[in-house]
């Protein structure tokens, strides 16, 4: 036996009910039972969970990629430190005033470059697949100004 539910719904709404109903020839509350039954169904639950499922994947790559990506910037700041204590010769005393106009001129073109480049949309950490890709693809050469520098044939 059926019983009687009163709803209301936007007109809008009310008029897809409508044109679904004519268009399948059956009535408005055919077509309200099947998407009140379609959403009590436990296969809709199983729906939503593979839904969590697919964006929880999505988001633990997301992760990933950054833990990746976070460890690479570590990684490659340690290795500037480094090389650059090693490098780095003792100022003079009768040279430091300069040396800190230079480093000033240095540090503002540093930003200056980083804004040009992240207003560009380009990204370091996107280049170095590249660079890694275009290093493997033959023997490494010494660089013919002596600097330590590698060039790729």
């Amino acid at each position: 036996m059926r019983q009687r539910l009163n709803v209301y719904f936007p007109p809008a709404l009310l008029r897809q009910v409508s044109d679904l109903a004519d268009s399948r020839k059956v009535s408005r509350s055919a077509i309200v039972e099947a998407a009140v039954a379609s959403f009590l169904s436990p296969d809709d639950a199983d729906r939503r969970e593979a839904a969590f499922a697919r964006r929880l994947d999505r988001m633990s790559r997301q992760i990933m990629r950054l833990e990746r990506d976070v460890g690479l910037c570590a990684e490659t700041l340690a290795l500037f430190v480094r090389f650059w204590l090693t490098v780095t010769p003792p100022v003079p005393a009768e040279g430091y005033a300069a040396a800190q106009a230079k480093g000033r001129e240095r540090f503002e073109g540093f930003v200056e470059t980083l804004g040009r480049r992240l207003q560009s949309g380009e990204s370091f950490l996107r280049e170095i697949p590249e660079d890694v890709a275009e290093a493997g693809k033959g023997p490494e050469k010494p660089d013919p100004a002596g600097e330590g520098h590698r060039t790729t044939p």
